[in-house]
């Protein structure tokens, strides 16, 4: 039995070392462009060394960042979802591809139209992953809303 208890205890001490939480952090803000378009901008920061993958990562390679946003009947986006922030490319031999990355900081924004003069809420979710030099997290979701007013 004291075998079974400590086996037990090592075995939980083990996988709550090997658990991680993702260091990256998001918020999320709209800003009024003119009376029914809002400029919605999803920022992800993350401490050196760690980085995120570009939406336009190429096949093959790790899991590119993705959003996919609640239907809202009052609102319709508007071109696709920009990024902005110092990208870097390089080839990574992991992969086998060159991959699109950015560190510290990258802004992603959507523009949004609203139909008439409503409140609402614009909302959805981010899939990405986060790698550093030696590992890479398990692909993670993100959930984000902003109001429209």
């Amino acid at each position: 039995m004291k075998k079974l208890t400590a086996l037990l205890i090592f075995g939980f001490i083990a996988i709550t070392s090997f658990a991680q939480q993702s260091p990256v952090k998001w918020t999320s803000k709209a800003v009024k462009e003119n009376a029914n378009t809002y400029k919605v901008t999803i920022t992800a920061t993350f401490p050196a060394p760690w980085h995120i993958y570009s939406q336009n990562t190429p096949d093959g390679g790790p899991v590119a960042t993705a959003f996919s946003f609640t239907k809202n009947p009052l609102i319709s986006l508007q071109g696709k979802t920009l990024e902005k922030g110092d990208l870097k490319v390089t080839h990574d031999k992991n992969f086998g591809v060159d991959v699109k990355y950015y560190s510290g900081k990258v802004d992603f924004v959507q523009v949004v139209k609203v139909k008439g003069n409503v409140k609402t809420d614009f909302s959805g979710t981010v899939n990405f992953m986060v790698c550093n030099d030696h590992e890479c997290l398990p692909p993670s979701d993100q959930s984000f809303s902003v109001k429209l007013q």
